[in-house]
């Protein structure tokens, strides 16, 4: 293939299955996406993708250059991360990513604390819930929940953050036993599970929400009863830990980096400033008074 542009192209399809899809993956029109398509498919004399029902599907020639085309991408961000881990000095980019709520919740001060202390690094911080490849350079260091992270990253366990049932100090008081109810994060089948093992098993759901602060903030207003982060209930005034409930711990935490960046200085300074800050909050996160 002269054109080695063309490469990320029949990634993209491959990858979404779709021409639209794909131009969203690459950030170009549709319309762009089908030239290059075209224009690849001639210079073969052979089309690179069926077009089916289920969506772009590659043939047999398509399928030995999907193969070339990760090779390549693979050995791209293998040189970006090489070149970056040579660098030396206490400055340059970050990019960290951590849920919304760790960052609201545990370590908003710090991390505006990190940046005043070193002017020269320039951090950048995604709030997200999905799962970022740090094989692909979508974020340099990641602090997540997990059971398993994967096993060539390296960097720090912790301890696991807890969850307990909470609501408002007066929500109890103010509401007769049948018209309590739940404010839900997780889907309905998840959420029977923490139910079950409350003190107020029997009482339904009201509200499902799929925005942490949302349902944080809804809890606090005194609208239902929830499952939720002892290090984000704990701290409020206004909330309460439901009569008998205990902290259940979920899993642990992580401050991860991949190893062609481990001695960078600066992703070394940010991740044991990370791990230090979380320590200091063991407690809160554990779900300890």
């Amino acid at each position: 293939m002269k054109d080695w542009e063309h490469y990320r192209f029949i990634l993209a399809v491959q990858r979404a299955g779709t021409v639209r899809g794909a131009a969203g993956l690459l950030g170009v029109n549709h319309a762009t996406v089908s030239r290059r398509l075209s224009q690849i498919n001639e210079d073969y004399g052979q089309p690179v993708f069926d077009r089916t029902a289920e969506g772009y599907q590659p043939t047999q020639l398509g399928l030995q250059l999907v193969l070339a085309a990760e090779q390549m991408e693979e050995i791209t961000f293998s040189a970006v991360r090489q070149q970056r881990a040579l660098e030396t000095e206490l400055s340059g980019p970050i990019k960290l990513s951590l849920a919304k709520v760790i960052a609201q919740f545990l370590l908003r001060d710090e991390l505006t604390d990190f940046v005043n202390r070193h002017p020269n690094i320039d951090l950048s911080i995604e709030t997200s819930y999905k799962y970022v490849d740090l094989d692909r350079s979508e974020a340099d260091i990641v602090i997540r929940a997990a059971n398993s992270p994967p096993d060539h990253l390296v960097g720090r366990r912790l301890f696991p953050y807890a969850l307990c049932h909470y609501c408002h100090v007066d929500y109890l008081k103010n509401t007769p036993p049948k018209d309590r109810k739940w404010l839900s994060f997780s889907p309905r089948a998840d959420a029977k599970k923490w139910i079950a093992t409350s003190p107020y098993p029997h009482a339904p759901i009201g509200l499902q929400i799929d925005d942490l602060t949302f349902l944080h903030r809804a809890v606090v207003a005194g609208k239902g009863m929830t499952f939720v982060a002892c290090y984000m209930a704990d701290p409020e005034e206004r909330l309460v830990r439901l009569p008998g409930s205990q902290p259940q711990a979920i899993a642990d935490l992580w401050v991860l980096t991949h190893p062609d960046l481990r001695d960078t200085p600066r992703i070394q300074a940010l991740m044991k400033f990370l791990t230090a800050a979380l320590i200091e909050k063991r407690g809160l996160i554990e779900g300890r008074f």
